[in-house]
């Protein structure tokens, strides 16, 4: 798939199919986040990639569309190696890996988790210092949702200027 195919094609999938994801799916997931920037080349991230029905069902929280796929990962940042911009990072790395995901086929729903820290940390058994960011579902879709309206350009963009148009 090209990559504006990628962007054009990801959505956000509520419905997955009981199928399981092929290991070397979710490995080339994770390579493509391995291999994001970060500020200063920290790498301020880990991912857990949870494959126990309980588990995902917990941490599906009251989602219970997210309970159904066969496989949830979970983003977590280190502000002990980056104070400043381990969010950031972590946004950058995840992104690559729900993008990898549509150019695979497979569907990904990402779910900010910074108000469920401490619960999805004793699920997982997560150190104190790193904070959870985002926790994605994954697996096939079972439905195809359409594009949603998006703004113009012209009401998200200025030029040299905050609220001057282009030429």
């Amino acid at each position: 798939m090209e990559f504006d195919e990628v962007l054009v094609k990801r959505r956000s999938i509520r419905k997955y199919k009981p199928e399981p994801v092929p290991r070397e799916h979710v490995v080339k997931l994770l390579e493509a986040a391995r291999i994001a920037p970060s500020a200063g080349h920290r790498q301020p991230w880990h991912f857990i990639v949870v494959e126990d029905k309980m588990a995902i069902e917990k941490l599906a929280g009251g989602s219970k569309w997210a309970a159904e796929a066969p496989v949830m990962i979970v983003g977590l940042g280190d502000p002990v190696a980056s104070p400043s911009w381990y969010g950031n990072d972590l946004g950058v790395a995840f992104e690559h890996m729900v993008l990898a995901a549509t150019s695979l086929g497979l569907g990904t729903c990402w779910m900010g988790q910074t108000r469920r820290d401490a619960e999805v940390k004793e699920i997982l058994g997560i150190p104190g210092e790193l904070k959870v960011i985002a926790l994605t579902p994954l697996g096939w879709p079972d439905d195809s949702p359409g594009p949603k309206d998006r703004k113009s350009l012209d009401e998200i963009v200025s030029w040299g200027r905050y609220g001057h148009k282009a030429k």
